[in-house]
């Protein structure tokens, strides 16, 4: 009798190793979001791209310990609309769209309010959709635009007041690509547990030099070229099925 209570109490607990990666991609999006209110926006752009690495690794330490949990998924989701939602609008809101007065909050809470649509979305079609596409802009690539653009722009010296009107326009886009049906590829069919050509190798490797040589240039202009991305490839699915009925 007293060992059924026992396996009840078991089955009720959460995996540990998952849920602290995604812990610590929540603590990284709540650090930016105190460092963009003290002003220390480099900090906190650097913050969100450090949420997003931590943010990766959660699911993949899940699927390889075989601790993948209902759990596990909501928790993440409440992770990544703090690290991927909350944290940029709030960066680019002080940063700069502060100055364009009720422009600069709606054009932050678009950006926000779009990152929780699609992290909603994407939880209600998990099993149906084609796990090799996103529909919409990912909300980690999306806040990286916005980490990227402000970290850029610091490094360069520009002024977040001058940039207002280029802030909102960045911020209304991501929100909106984000709860879009553009289609973007979502890199999940590649394999990581196989072998690789050795010139593959030293491609990732030249790929991380490459980021490493100037991070804010390299890490925005990437994420935004996945961003141009998605509409590319969605006219390219459109036109191949249009010339399919023609045939």
């Amino acid at each position: 009798m007293s060992e059924q209570p026992q396996l009840s109490k078991r089955r009720r607990g959460i995996y540990l190793l998952p849920n602290l990666f995604t812990t610590a991609a929540m603590f990284a999006g709540f650090y930016a979001v105190t460092a963009a209110i003290n002003h220390r926006f480099e900090l906190a752009a650097i913050a969100v791209f450090v949420s997003m690495v931590l943010d990766g690794m959660d699911g993949r330490v899940a699927r390889m310990t075989n601790t993948q949990s209902e759990f596990g998924g909501e928790y993440d989701s409440m992770s990544d609309l703090i690290s991927f939602g909350v944290a940029p609008a709030v960066l680019i809101y002080i940063w700069s769209l502060s100055e364009l007065g009720k422009l600069g909050w709606v054009a932050a809470f678009v950006h926000c309010a779009g990152g929780a649509l699609r992290l909603a979305r994407f939880n209600t079609q998990i099993g149906t959709a084609d796990k090799r596409y996103f529909q919409g802009l990912a909300s980690p690539a999306a806040a990286a635009i916005i980490a990227g653009f402000v970290w850029l722009s610091i490094d360069q010296g520009w002024d977040g007041q001058t940039l207002a009107y280029v802030s909102s326009v960045l911020a209304i886009t991501t929100g909106l690509l984000m709860v879009s049906n553009i289609r973007y590829y979502s890199f999940k069919d590649i394999d990581f547990h196989g072998r690789m050509p050795f010139v593959k190798a030293i491609m990732i490797m030249l790929a991380f030099a490459v980021i490493f040589t100037h991070p804010p240039l390299t890490l925005f202009a990437m994420f935004a070229g996945y961003a141009v991305s998605g509409p590319i490839l969605t006219l390219l699915v459109l036109r191949q099925h249009r010339m399919g009925r023609k045939s």
